[in-house]
């Protein structure tokens, strides 16, 4: 029979636990995409680190100006926090930003 001392110390310790530990599918991957260039992203991808493509433009038909922002859920199913981005500029210019936590921040801007 254990004693209610560590009963009751373990039960602790399985709280403290389960209250501190979320699981990385609960976290928010809401990003608010920011465009402070002059220029216009005409094509914008993220890619979970998981993933050996680009996958599709997440912008489609619409672009994102000089001073505009959209918000974009990465929420893709796959539990991965880290995502790559990859800025498409109407000068012909790409940028790309590897190894972006999507769970730990909320806006991420192209200066």
């Amino acid at each position: 029979m254990i004693p209610r001392r560590q009963l009751a110390k373990f039960f602790a310790i399985i709280l403290v636990w389960a209250a501190t530990a979320m699981p990385a599918a609960a976290l928010d991957r809401r990003v608010v995409i920011v465009n402070n260039t002059n220029f216009t992203i005409v094509r914008f991808y993220g890619s979970n680190k998981g993933s050996d493509s680009w996958e599709e433009d997440i912008l489609g038909s619409d672009v994102l100006g000089p001073d505009e922002r959209v918000r974009i859920n990465f929420d893709d199913g796959s539990g991965y926090c880290k995502f790559d981005f990859r800025a498409v500029f109407n000068d012909g210019d790409v940028l790309i930003k590897k190894n972006v936590n999507i769970c730990e921040i909320s806006t991420f801007t192209y200066n």
